[in-house]
């Protein structure tokens, strides 16, 4: 009878302490986000006096977790004007959604991250210093309000679908056209990734074509180093017949000690017949990264740029870029 007795009692505390742990790991938690990118850069020769400390963006949000895969995220962008007559810095809602993870699934509505190049983006890791090729070179927003799923059939295969408005997070709805994306990312062996993706966004206006994009992406991640090259097309840019971008983006950083890393990547962008050869250009960059601490990166660098008109000479800076998160 004793034994029966503690038999049942051992049970019933094992019971109580897994439910415990249960109920721990769905325990409702927030957090608050804030992320400051800023930079001092300097040209050389003929841009000798672009010189200055710069705020580049700043982001400050939350995020809380309800439990049960559900989570809400609210963010607000604060960074420069596209107007290069405007000085002031300018406030948008980057992200106002609610996701939800169930299993494999997940799905994210409201003002959502776009699919278009958040793996690429992630992949380069130093969005601080420069974006990624389709953010750069404006392929496309990096926002967008819509729905979006993504789903893991396997380890080494998910795919992801997304429905945005087109416009991105900085202007509201204008047209009844809408932006489509699918992609594939491929984890065939360990470290080693492969991305493809492609949309339409549709114009929504008459006499304007729709936009296409097309892109892929290869890249291997190890704990010392990493190295991705990337290709991106581009239709009817601005909505217009024949008028292409594409090229592609190769990168490669390696850590160096526990704080420090290195990282170099080149980009060639081109245009169709060159209708927007004042934009087409070669870019480079190298440096270094140092975190002094947990939430403070330092970055130097050294910057290139070679422009595709004959009467435009090439471009070089150096820059310290600075970041500060959690």
């Amino acid at each position: 009878m004793k034994t029966k007795v503690i038999l049942t009692s051992l049970i019933a505390c094992i019971g109580i302490s897994v439910n415990a742990q249960n109920a721990k790991m769905e325990e409702p938690k927030g957090k608050v986000i804030l992320q400051v990118f800023g930079n001092f850069h300097t040209g050389f020769g003929t841009t000798n006096d672009d010189r200055g400390f710069e705020l580049d963006r700043s982001y400050l949000g939350y995020e809380y977790k309800f439990g049960k895969g559900l989570t809400i995220k609210g963010v607000m962008d604060v960074g420069k004007s596209s107007d290069v007559n405007d000085y002031h810095h300018i406030a948008y809602i980057k992200n106002a959604l609610i996701q939800w993870k169930t299993g494999n699934l997940t799905l994210n509505g409201g003002l959502i991250s776009t699919t278009q190049f958040n793996f690429q983006e992630k992949f380069w890791g130093y969005r601080y210093i420069m974006k990624s090729f389709q953010d750069e070179y404006k392929f496309g927003s990096s926002a967008d309000l819509g729905l979006s799923a993504t789903y893991k059939f396997t380890d080494w295969l998910s795919a992801d679908a997304i429905i945005v408005n087109g416009e991105g997070y900085k202007k509201i709805q204008k047209f009844d056209g809408l932006n489509y994306g699918l992609g594939i990312t491929l984890n065939p062996f360990k470290n080693f990734y492969i991305r493809m993706s492609g949309g339409l966004n549709e114009s929504g206006e008459d006499g304007k074509k729709d936009i296409a994009n097309l892109a892929t992406f290869v890249g291997y991640k190890h704990e010392k180093f990493t190295v991705g090259a990337e290709y991106n097309h581009l239709w009817n840019a601005t909505y217009s017949d024949n008028a292409d971008q594409y090229g592609y983006s190769v990168f490669a950083s390696a850590k160096i000690a526990k704080y420090a890393d290195l990282y170099a990547r080149f980009d060639d962008l081109y245009s169709k017949s060159d209708w927007n050869v004042k934009k087409d250009k070669q870019a480079a960059i190298i440096g270094a990264q140092f975190k002094l601490g947990k939430y403070v990166k330092v970055a130097p660098n050294f910057r290139m740029s070679i422009p595709k008109t004959d009467h435009e000479k090439n471009i070089y800076s150096a820059y310290i870029n600075c970041y500060f998160g959690f």
